[in-house]
């Protein structure tokens, strides 16, 4: 940090620019082990160490000079881990954003905003484990120089340069009062090295071990479900209800618990195995069927100790369903669902403007095609003509295109493998299709399978009413995604666009994506990552001017395969681009069929498909 005071004690008394910080420009003397020559070297160093630690500073956009994002590298041995998993590190950056928050406390001003006052920034983080730009673990080289005084350094000799060395990485930002370099010293030179000492000082290595133990269990339980006959496993003792406010666990809440005759121990623990096939939950109004499926969904991820669901553990694949009128559908083919629409074509569907049905038979095959393993499904969220048609309607109505989601429940699960799990209150049409009911009354919910059956045997269809069931269908999506609109730049545009909001959308080019219903990109962090991966898709393989000559169409799903193994291997922080100012800094990984759902929904791209071309089907 003594090269770092040097260049902002040297700046304009009223710097807005900061520049030099941002540069780190350093000199090496000639005749030294870095610099054999007669001549002094110069280059760039944004790095500045305090002891064996690294803090990195970079523009976080071109419209926030005052506003630096900070990279801290501690090495792990100073912290005692030997685990570096996603679970591990997102603990430890729980306990630095205490740091943060305790000189936030001593910077508190109610009467002047952080921008006079100065401020450190930190992701919120919620309940749940996601892969983040803001704690992750990384190899780095130690500091391989000794400063000189103002900007000169002295490289060490090849003999006193130590190995690489793994390290905790934290990425947060620093809000700095414009004009005002004292207090950029302050806040930057002194404040900071004292937050780390603190960290080191308080690091608490019982709580970091619980979280890996937690993370081991929840892998275990992960690894159960995926050779097991099982999609989800509910913890006894799990807290489902949410604060609607805070998020958290609802105070008063009643633990769940599994039926008596339904109860399993799985890894040592007891609670309610949800089989694959289709399940139904029902039960009367504000039972807790919703709060149950919600708790479904979330289990997709990892949760901290203390969250109440953090042995709620559900296939990570699975994907909430919903009708969505209004969005955008590309040629799709709906026919498994939809028989004919007058003048469209049902094989090769699409539409600016999709009603209730055909919005949710979209969701329903796109997450097939996206390789989803389990759906949600809540009746209060659904079409209700795409969902049941009783007898008595089909009888009276005679041929109707729509088939509904229970003829082709079934057929989805035993040809495809993909199970569902429905949240029922107003229709008996399931109880014949489920593999599994359970009844649901004052959050405590009893397997009713056999009885449920008896009733609708007693008072339900009799066997001649019965409808046939619809041939089986292929399942099978042969569209391809041409290059041609799928673009970051704007209509007649040369400069990209990008920008994420948090009512729900992204605006990249020309397009404005809704991905308020995706259930499952669970917070900003997600849709703002989702849009720099949108952007680099594009550049990659859309209409840009990065594109290779000679391709027209993509393979979507092969193309979000290779960006995401990429990410595996150079981090996700490869993705961010600091043009967008109305980006924030901070990135969560969403899933690939998350985004994948979210290019779904753009409406000014166009597909091949090659089943309306060739006929299949």
């Amino acid at each position: 940090m003594i090269r770092l005071k040097s260049y902002l004690s040297a700046m304009d008394e009223k710097t807005k620019g900061w520049k030099e910080m941002y540069e780190g420009r350093v000199m090496v003397p000639a005749g030294t082990p870095g610099n054999p020559t007669e001549f002094p070297v110069f280059y760039n160093d944004s790095t500045y160490w305090f002891r064996d630690i690294s803090f990195n500073l970079e523009l976080t956009n071109k419209l926030s000079l005052d506003r630096p994002t900070v990279l801290c590298m501690i090495p792990v041995k100073d912290l005692g881990i030997e685990t570096f998993s996603t679970a591990v590190a997102d603990d430890c950056y729980r306990q630095w954003s205490k740091c943060l928050a305790d000189l936030n406390e001593e910077l508190y001003n109610r009467n002047k905003p952080p921008e006079e006052t100065g401020w450190y920034y930190a992701v919120s983080l919620g309940g749940e484990i996601l892969v983040r730009n803001t704690a992750y673990f990384e190899e780095r080289a130690p500091k391989d120089y000794a400063n000189g005084g103002g900007n000169k350094i002295v490289h060490f000799s090849s003999a006193q340069t130590g190995e690489v060395e793994m390290c905790l990485c934290l990425r947060f930002q620093v809000q700095l009062q414009s004009g005002n370099k004292k207090k950029a010293i302050r806040l930057l030179t002194e404040n900071l090295p004292r937050a780390v000492e603190t960290f080191l000082k308080n690091f608490d290595a019982a709580q970091n071990k619980k979280a890996e133990e937690l993370a081991e269990k929840q892998k275990a339980l992960r690894q159960w479900l995926a050779d097991s006959e099982y999609c989800a496993f509910i913890a006894n003792g799990s807290i489902l209800p949410r604060d609607a406010q805070t998020g958290k666990c609802k105070e008063n809440a009643v633990p769940f618990c599994a039926p008596q005759n339904a109860e399993m121990e799985i890894c040592g623990i007891k609670g309610l195995g949800i089989k694959r096939g289709v399940t139904v939950f029902t039960g009367g109004g504000y039972s807790g069927k919703s709060t149950l499926l919600n708790a479904i969904s979330a289990g997709i991820y990892d949760h901290i100790p203390g969250d109440g669901r953090e042995l709620c553990i559900t296939d990570s694949s699975a994907v909430s369903i919903s009708a969505e009128d209004g969005r955008c559908i590309n040629s799709l083919d709906i026919s498994s669902f939809i028989s004919e629409i007058p003048g469209e074509s049902t094989r090769d569907f699409s539409t600016q403007c999709a009603s209730g049905s055909t919005s949710q038979a979209a969701n329903i095959l796109e997450a097939i095609d996206s390789g989803a393993r389990l759906m949600l499904i809540d009746e209060d969220r659904s079409a209700a003509n795409f969902m049941i048609k009783d007898v008595m309607m089909k009888k009276l109505i005679g041929k109707d295109p729509i088939i509904p989601y229970t003829e082709r429940a079934n057929e989805i699960y035993h040809s495809l493998g993909i199970s569902t799990i429905l949240i029922i209150g107003g229709s008996g049409e399931y109880l014949p299709v489920a593999d599994t009911i359970y009844l649901i009354e004052n959050f405590q919910i009893v397997e009713v399978t056999g009885q449920a059956k008896e009733l609708f045997t007693r008072y339900g269809k009799q066997a001649e009413d019965i409808s046939a069931a619809p041939p089986a269908d292929d399942w099978r999506q042969y569209r391809r995604l041409r290059k041609e609109g799928f673009s970051s730049y704007p209509l007649f545009g040369r400069t990209e666009t990008l920008a994420v909001r948090d009512i729900g959308y992204i605006f990249v080019g020309q397009e404005k994506i809704n991905i308020s219903q995706i259930y499952e990109m669970i917070c900003e962090e997600q849709r703002t990552a989702a849009g720099f991966l949108i952007r680099l898709l594009e550049n990659r393989y859309g209409e840009s001017p990065f594109t290779k000559a000679g391709q027209e169409t993509i393979d979507l799903r092969s193309a979000v395969d290779v960006l995401y193994h990429e990410i595996e291997e150079k981090g996700l922080d490869m993705i961010y681009s600091g043009f967008f100012p109305d980006c924030e800094r901070f990135l969560a990984l969403p899933r690939k069929m998350d985004l994948l759902a979210a290019i779904y929904r753009m409406r000014h791209t166009k597909y091949e498909n090659a089943a309306s071309v060739s006929g299949i089907g």
